[in-house]
């Protein structure tokens, strides 16, 4: 649960008007004490994450594609040195779907 930012100064405030410990304020608002010293360190909620979206190159997994189209995903895992799950959701995040037909002509 994300407490908002109004939430958060005012628990702070409380803090300096009545001279509480981080203990006593986390006993009064029923928030963990961890909880409230990451608050002092960074008030303002994080809204993204700084880690990179995927550990594949897409762009090199875009040649493959084209190179070898007939490949399964766990040999292109093996390739890239990933996992299998790691390259379905490139592959979706690429807007790439192989569907095999059930019925050839």
């Amino acid at each position: 649960m994300a407490y908002s930012l109004d939430f958060r100064k005012h628990v702070f405030k409380i803090k300096e008007k009545e001279s509480l410990t981080f203990q006593e304020l986390s006993d009064k608002f029923e928030i963990p004490i961890r909880t409230l010293f990451r608050w002092k360190n960074r008030l303002e909620p994080k809204t993204k994450r700084n880690k990179p979206s995927t550990k594949v190159n897409m762009e090199a997994l875009q040649k493959d594609i084209e190179q070898n189209p007939d490949l399964f995903q766990y040999e292109r895992a093996k390739k890239f040195g990933v996992s299998q799950s790691t390259i379905y959701y490139a592959l979706k995040r690429l807007k790439i779907s192989y569907k095999k037909n059930a019925i050839s002509s």
